[in-house]
């Protein structure tokens, strides 16, 4: 090898003088040997063609004032497969109160050859309960000093320390007996990827987490008198997208405000639209934001059984400023792009679902108060605070035990 290499350099070097010419020929290739991997180094870079688009859902209710409400949902069921890991028991997730449920982020990654990387979620003021394949939490909830998830002190979050992503690799997913709206997301060209555990390798299309927080909404929904919603972006960047909805038994409509800079009022939507075109609509929004086609379809099939439920909300694309603020990402080797796409939901109670509620309570009508699911508590809550009538605060009281007492199906 030195001979040739000694040969290359001579070549180069046909004018100077013999000692000269033996003095440049030693100098590089001292350099050459001595340093053989410098100018490689940087295209052999494992995260160099690495990429990860990632999309999640934050879930909060404001009250005609437009605060987010401190929270719980109706039940603790986590309704995953089995196969998902938890921080605690099961239904951990379900007794934590805080302003944001962040629902079902998964990560993507896609590589065109095999390789690994490590993985760690952070989550301000909050718990990440539930993930898949296998990972570490960074810190679970300590009573002594976290009375409530707005005190928190511990950092929550986890960390997946060897993500091994493998491009070629067949989808052998695990899967249960039952359908659940978990299995839409895997519905992508995103490289599957294995984790090593010490019971045996856990394989996925994605990494999959999900949790509970006490921070602030960037968006605040206020009712006015007139019926309109008026809405506030409380950061000083544009929020991309809002879009508002209603739906009401088969009927259904929607407004896309588009950008929000400032403040904007919207009036409710004539329930006059169709679902089909809100997907399409829905679908090109989350494109518009980085997302691949074929994710946004896989994200609007996880939760277009769950998004466009009985109700009124706001839906809106939160600003990635703000999602990196609030749940910091950090892969290492770090990918040459990364896109964090994710949906903010916020619940309305409006006048026309007290009206709702309280009519289905009155008739025993179950099936239409099993629309409004894990947001019962929260609205009867609300709707017992604003009464000034102490018979109708104590019959909404009523309505509101009898969910704990007689679950709805």
């Amino acid at each position: 090898m030195k001979s040739s290499v000694t040969g290359a350099v001579a070549a180069r070097l046909p004018h100077l003088s013999p000692s000269l010419h033996a003095i440049a020929c030693a100098a590089i290739l001292f350099t050459t040997l001595a340093f053989p991997q410098v100018h490689s180094a940087k295209q052999d870079s494992p995260s160099s063609d690495l990429t990860v688009h990632e999309w999640g859902t934050f879930t909060s209710i404001s009250t005609n004032d437009g605060q987010a409400i401190d929270w719980l949902p109706l039940t603790g069921s986590t309704d995953l497969p089995s196969f998902i890991e938890h921080l605690r028991e099961p239904g951990f997730k379900g007794g934590l109160r805080g302003t944001v449920r962040m629902e079902t982020p998964v990560l993507y990654l896609y590589s065109p050859r095999e390789t690994s990387v490590s993985v760690t979620v952070s989550f301000a003021k909050g718990l990440i309960t539930e993930w898949y394949p296998h990972a570490v939490p960074l810190a679970a909830f300590n009573p002594r000093t976290d009375f409530s998830l707005d005190q928190k002190r511990t950092v929550g979050g986890i960390t997946w320390n060897s993500v091994h992503v493998e491009p070629s690799a067949s989808a052998d997913f695990p899967r249960d007996a039952a359908e659940n709206h978990y299995y839409a997301a895997r519905e992508t060209s995103s490289a599957p990827i294995r984790v090593p555990t010490p019971s045996g390798d856990q394989r996925e299309r994605f990494l999959f987490y999900r949790g509970v927080s006490a921070f602030t909404p960037p968006l605040t929904a206020t009712l006015s008198a007139d019926g309109s919603v008026v809405i506030q972006n409380d950061l000083k960047e544009e929020i991309p997208d809002v879009i508002l909805f209603e739906r009401r038994g088969n009927t259904v409509g929607y407004r896309i405000l588009g950008p929000l800079r400032d403040q904007a009022a919207l009036a409710p939507p004539p329930l006059e639209g169709s679902l089909d075109s809100l997907f399409s609509n829905f679908e090109g929004i989350l494109i518009s934001q980085g997302l691949h086609a074929d994710e946004a379809h896989a994200m609007l099939e996880t939760w277009k059984g769950s998004w466009f439920e009985e109700g009124s909300r706001l839906f809106y694309i939160v600003p990635r400023s703000f999602v990196d603020s609030v749940l910091p990402l950090s892969i290492t080797p770090a990918p040459a792009a990364t896109v964090r796409v994710f949906v903010g939901r916020d619940e309305l109670i409006t006048p026309a679902t007290e009206q709702a509620v309280e009519s289905a309570f009155a008739s025993g009508d179950r099936a239409t108060l099993a629309k409004y699911s894990r947001f019962l508590p929260t609205i009867l809550q609300t709707m017992i605070d604003q009464s000034t009538d102490p018979s109708q605060q104590q019959r909404f009281s009523d309505y509101l035990e009898s969910l704990f007492n007689h679950p709805l199906p």
